[in-house]
């Protein structure tokens, strides 16, 4: 069977988009795939997945995930310029990693938010993605897609928010939402 890969894009203003990522790796993985999760965002910060993920890899290396990113940004414009030089690292990783023919399936976390926030450029996106493998799969995520990163896709998912525990003052909770 030969294996056309995917462009895929989980977007919109409901949780779950890394959740729904990481259970695509989760049974990429387990179906013996190789799988690579960049983070443009996350980083500087423990997240239950990157635990489980690490854990996953010593079994037999063919999952990863780094976090290339400097988390939540503020309105400094000197640290917007720190978030910009992590985002065009995290893009050189990426195409490292795109290009190496190494992985099926490529997770591009939180790429969708570097491009809303000015961090990186639509159209550095959408070269990066001419330059895949063929059979190789990639999921880029994030609120707010670009429309032109939705016309290139194979497969576009939105969540939508229909309610959220943040609405009653409820705190984010640890192993649910991070």
């Amino acid at each position: 069977m030969e294996t056309k890969g995917l462009i895929m894009v989980h977007t919109g203003d409901g949780k779950g988009k890394t959740t729904a990522a990481l259970g695509l790796a989760l049974r990429a993985w387990g179906s013996g795939l190789r799988v690579m999760i960049l983070q443009f965002i996350k980083g500087g910060w423990k997240y239950g997945e990157l635990e489980a993920i690490a854990k996953l890899g010593e079994i037999n290396g063919r999952i990863e995930i780094r976090p290339m990113g400097l988390g939540l940004m503020s309105k400094s414009e000197a640290e917007k310029q720190q978030h910009i030089e992590a985002a065009h690292k995290a893009m050189l990783e990426a195409e490292k990693i795109i290009t190496s023919g190494e992985y099926d399936l490529v997770i591009l976390d939180e790429i969708n938010y570097a491009v809303k926030f000015g961090l990186i450029e639509i159209d550095d996106v959408l070269d990066l993605l001419d330059k895949k493998p063929a059979q190789e799969h990639i999921l880029l995520t994030g609120r707010d897609a670009h429309p032109q990163l939705i016309d290139r896709a194979d497969l576009v998912t939105e969540m939508k928010l229909i309610k959220h525990p943040f609405q009653k003052g409820i705190k984010a909770q640890r192993g649910i939402e991070f």
